[in-house]
């Protein structure tokens, strides 16, 4: 039961990033793209905005996709299904400190995120997200 309860919560919280996305990319709030300078200055040349609109739509539709998955394996699938989705969540979102952590701790460093040390807050926060997955994991 345990596991379900981290997946919903997860699936909760990433709906609201993938809301963010779709309806309002330069917002500040639900991990959206507004935070990184480069949203509004994309917007000075058409063709660049166009294509960094199309990369944010892409990663809410992958999130999507995602996220149903996660939503029928929570629905339907056995409990070592689901304490299995949440191992593949911890390995998968590690993979954040590989390539994304150092790029977006860069752009915070040189002041290309606002606000100021986004890029710690970030951090702290999927940290958090790999815990509960693997606790859930171990404790289901």
């Amino acid at each position: 039961m345990f596991a379900k309860i981290v997946i919903l919560a997860f699936i909760v919280l990433e709906f609201s990033n993938i809301l963010a996305l779709y309806f309002a990319p330069g917002s500040k709030y639900a991990n959206a793209v507004g935070i990184f300078r480069a949203w509004e200055k994309s917007k000075e040349d058409p063709e660049i905005h166009d294509f960094v609109r199309y990369l944010v739509y892409w990663v809410a539709g992958a999130k999507l996709i995602f996220l149903f998955l996660l939503g029928v394996i929570t629905l339907f699938g056995s409990s070592d299904l689901q304490r299995m989705s949440l191992v593949a969540l911890s390995l998968a979102t590690l993979s954040f400190y590989w390539r994304l952590f150092p790029l977006i701790r860069k752009l915070d460093q040189n002041g290309q995120i606002k606000p100021k040390n986004y890029s710690i807050v970030i951090g702290v926060m999927i940290a958090v997200f790999i815990l509960f997955f693997a606790l859930a994991a171990i404790i289901s």
